[in-house]
């Protein structure tokens, strides 16, 4: 018997490969069938900092990069390479694997020099400071005579 991956986001392949058929447009480049993973996400705002929380299940820390260009942070990384195809045992696989990669854009108030990072048990957590506020200033114009 064949090891079964399971694939959920692959019919949207399919849909997508049938829309673009139906109106002759080009297919977008997306591909849910591949090995890549996306982690979930979840960002919240204290009066101080963002707060992010990634889930990475498996990944240990030395596999994960966090970096910000441009005021753009990137979470990159990869788990441990688990060889589960054509071990004997395995009936279903649903897990993914392969790295990952997600980015966000940080506010203009996030102060790049301060920011930290932790995991536990799976999960990447980001405190990106604030800044303080912009104060705005009424700039005068002066008329040439």
């Amino acid at each position: 018997m064949a090891i079964q991956k399971y694939r959920p986001l692959s019919l949207l392949d399919e849909l997508q490969c049938d829309v673009s058929t139906l109106f002759n447009i080009p297919a977008l480049a997306t591909n849910y069938a591949t090995e890549e993973w996306s982690p979930t996400v979840d960002i919240k705002e204290t009066k101080k900092d963002f707060v992010i929380h990634a889930d990475l299940p498996g990944v240990k820390s030395q596999n994960i990069e966090v970096a910000v260009v441009n005021g753009i942070l990137t979470i990159k990384g990869q788990p441990e390479n688990e060889k589960k195809v054509g071990e004997n045992n395995y009936k279903r696989i649903e897990c993914f694997t392969g790295g990952f990669m997600r980015r966000f854009t940080l506010p203009t108030s996030a102060d790049l020099d301060h920011i930290s990072a932790k995991t536990k048990d799976g999960v990447l957590e980001l405190h990106v400071p604030k800044t303080e506020k912009l104060q705005s200033k009424r700039i005068e114009i002066k008329t040439e005579k």
